[in-house]
């Protein structure tokens, strides 16, 4: 019985693009035009697996092998546009530490933490609350309780 063979990587690209609705314009056509990868078969399928989160922004990772096929990992929304859905803003602070744009209670604070766990570099709930109301500090966000 032979043993399956791994494919070899020939490349790993990150984007971060608006669910369910990737297309083959830049900046997916450019990042996987030049490994000749099947755009349409990539932006079909991202846009089949992300139809559920219309409105935010998620990251995938693809991964693309010698032969040109791929696979993807789909990542959770980045914390800061968590953030500004749950304070309400349209963008983060010009000038996060003089100028708020909004607030977030510790509720929201921990809501956003245990959806982020899994990419964050956290081992319980308290210190990713933490990694999370650093960004909200970083962007202007106030955290309330």
């Amino acid at each position: 019985m032979a043993t399956p063979r791994k494919k070899k990587i020939r490349a790993v690209v990150k984007l971060q693009i608006p669910a369910g609705q990737a297309t083959p314009a830049p900046p997916v056509g450019t990042a996987l035009g030049p490994h000749g990868v099947n755009i349409m078969e990539f932006v079909r399928s991202y846009n089949e697996r992300t139809a559920s989160q219309t409105g935010t922004v998620v990251p995938v990772q693809v991964t693309i092998y010698e032969d040109r096929s791929f696979e993807f990992v789909l990542k959770t929304p980045p914390a800061s546009v968590l953030l500004k859905q749950a304070a309400g803003a349209p963008k983060g602070s010009a000038d996060p530490h003089k100028t708020r744009v909004g607030s977030v209670s510790r509720d929201e604070l921990r809501r956003i933490a245990e959806l982020k766990l899994p990419d964050l570099n956290a081992y319980d709930i308290d210190q990713a609350m933490k990694i999370i109301a650093g960004t909200a500090r970083s962007m202007g966000v106030a955290v309330e309780g």
